[in-house]
């Protein structure tokens, strides 16, 4: 595999996207974390509309399970939607296949859809911090109190890469592969490092941040009002 040097690096003239969201939730109950609701909105909803304010208009919603109940949720919104037809086998795989339905030329930001308080203003803090990456760089991941957070954004090149190697390769091996062009942009908004995978993490964030997520009524469980 042919690594990217500093000479192949790329202003940034197109932006697309990938959000992630065709996960099991096994620790969460099973059930779909993405719509769980930030005062009345599911989480997917928010951060398609931020993604759009921030004039990325090209964006992949990757889907896996529960892929039915989250299309009706996003279906107002203009996305491409992926269909992961095995979620199971890991994250890699279903940012593979919103890689390979992305325009070619275009840098990535890639989206977690369970991350609760990404807004417009993060997403443009972490652009603003891609276009101004040290010229080497070809990965910026925010980096929080020195541990890494999402979403993380790439270069064209690096999108050519991973999906020119094995199934096994995706973003985070092509960096454990390439260390000396992933930039850690530190940065002290907790908000990188906040999703949700388990009923703890809904209560640290209701008590960290007073903000209180809720399943939509179909999601909804006896367990819930404990």
């Amino acid at each position: 595999m042919r690594s990217v040097t500093e000479s192949d690096r790329q202003p940034l003239s197109s932006l697309s996207a990938v959000v992630l969201a065709a996960g099991a939730a096994s620790r969460l109950g099973h059930r779909p974390k993405c719509l769980l609701e930030l005062d009345g909105v599911p989480l997917i909803v928010r951060l398609l509309k931020a993604l759009r304010e921030v004039g990325i208009h090209e964006v992949v919603v990757v889907l896996g399970h529960y892929a039915s109940a989250i299309e009706v949720a996003i279906a107002a919104i203009p996305v491409k939607q992926v269909l992961n037809p095995h979620p199971q086998a890991g994250q890699v795989s279903s940012l593979r296949l919103g890689l390979q339905a992305l325009p070619t030329a275009a840098d990535v930001l890639v989206a977690l859809a369970d991350q609760p308080l990404i807004d417009a203003q993060d997403l443009r803090a972490l652009i603003d911090a891609y276009r101004h990456r040290p010229p080497a760089a070809q990965v910026v991941q925010p980096a929080v109190q020195g541990l890494p957070g999402n979403p993380v954004m790439f270069s064209a090149l690096v999108r050519q890469e991973i999906l020119a190697s094995d199934e096994s390769v995706g973003c985070r091996q092509w960096q454990t592969a390439h260390p000396s062009q992933v930039h850690a942009w530190a940065t002290d908004n907790p908000h990188y490092r906040q999703d949700i995978d388990t009923v703890d993490d809904l209560r640290a964030l209701a008590a960290g941040s007073g903000r209180a997520l809720s399943w939509p009524p179909a999601w909804r469980d006896a367990s819930d009002s404990a």
